[in-house]
């Protein structure tokens, strides 16, 4: 089987010439280009992936840590990651975690062991502290603000669009709100949701908050509690679209008008909310996604703010 070396001698040019064909590298001539590529067609030649890693000083690998693949919410990240990625010639390793921290870990172990460039942590479990050692092996980038300078950031503000989304419902006269979340109090997001909703009405209702909402069963599920307290609640905030779809078919069997009887507004504009007229905070996690590999890819600390939109439709 030929190696590098021969392959260099029958095209007469340099070792390094070879390699610098096998890694795409610009600064080579079109005739010494071609003469390498027409021996590697004619001998079947097949590089070690591993041994121009190694010359190249990178695998062209990045990895994306995602609780879950079959959320909407992360689904939407990781179509913007694949996205840039193709463009750019890059593999996507995907390292669903289930918000284990101990998988979080062997993960971004993997940077140490130079098996990724850089890795894009969509949502975590453990702290930043035990995050940041590895930034010494390989870029990390998040997908929500961290103030720490080691790592990059592709983030919305998110407490903005919870607090312009309860400032809504109460200009609509809405005071019995009730929201839903996926985590409790150890995910920032809910922390946030909460926070701005005390901001708004005062300190919530501990009924008026169902949680472990992810999909549209969950939904139906919240919808049957909270629509079944008295009083109920006359508007409700879904933490995804999935998730206001199944509190919509709740309700509509159970006869209440919408949104006459209750208010339903979800979020990241998904399929089901637009069929169901359904408001939404659209959080444009698309692009977070595709912004998160560009920073990753360029090896890039730095923290870039992504612009969500308020979507109104018949449902508020």
């Amino acid at each position: 089987m030929a190696n590098i070396q021969d392959i260099a001698r029958m095209a007469g040019v340099s070792v390094s010439t070879v390699s610098r064909v096998l890694n795409r590298h610009k600064y080579v001539s079109e005739a010494k280009r071609a003469a390498v590529q027409k021996v590697i067609d004619e001998m079947n030649y097949t590089p070690n992936r591993s041994a121009v890693d190694l010359i190249r000083g990178e695998t062209k690998i990045i990895g994306a840590i995602i609780p879950y693949t079959n959320n909407q919410a992360f689904d939407q990240m990781l179509h913007g990651i694949l996205n840039r990625s193709t463009e750019k010639d890059y593999s996507i390793i995907v390292l669903p975690s289930k918000y284990n921290p101990d998988k979080e870990i062997e993960y971004l172990s993997m940077l140490k062991n130079k098996l990724l460039d850089a890795m894009i942590i969509t949502s975590r479990a453990n702290p930043w502290e035990a995050i940041i050692p590895f930034a010494a092996f390989g870029s990390i980038v998040s997908c929500e603000y961290t103030e720490h300078p080691e790592i990059g950031c592709s983030y919305l503000d998110r407490y903005a669009s919870y607090l312009e989304v309860f400032q809504l419902l109460k200009e609509k006269g809405h005071r019995r709100v009730a929201f839903t979340s996926a985590r409790g109090s150890e995910s920032n997001s809910t922390r946030q949701t909460m926070a701005a909703y005390e901001q708004v009405f005062g300190k919530p209702n501990p009924e008026y908050h169902e949680l472990g909402c992810f999909s549209f069963e969950d939904g139906y599920r919240a919808g049957e509690r909270l629509l079944g307290l008295n009083p109920r609640p006359t508007a409700i905030y879904a933490n995804g679209d999935e998730v206001a779809g199944g509190i919509y078919k709740y309700a509509r069997a159970s006869g209440l008008s919408i949104p006459g009887d209750l208010a339903i507004i979800g979020q990241e504009n998904q399929p089901i909310g637009v069929s169901l007229e359904l408001s939404t905070v659209d959080h444009q996690l698309v692009k977070v996604g595709e912004q998160a590999f560009d920073l990753a890819m360029n090896k890039s600390r730095e923290k870039v703010e992504m612009p969500y939109k308020l979507i109104h439709r018949s449902s508020i």
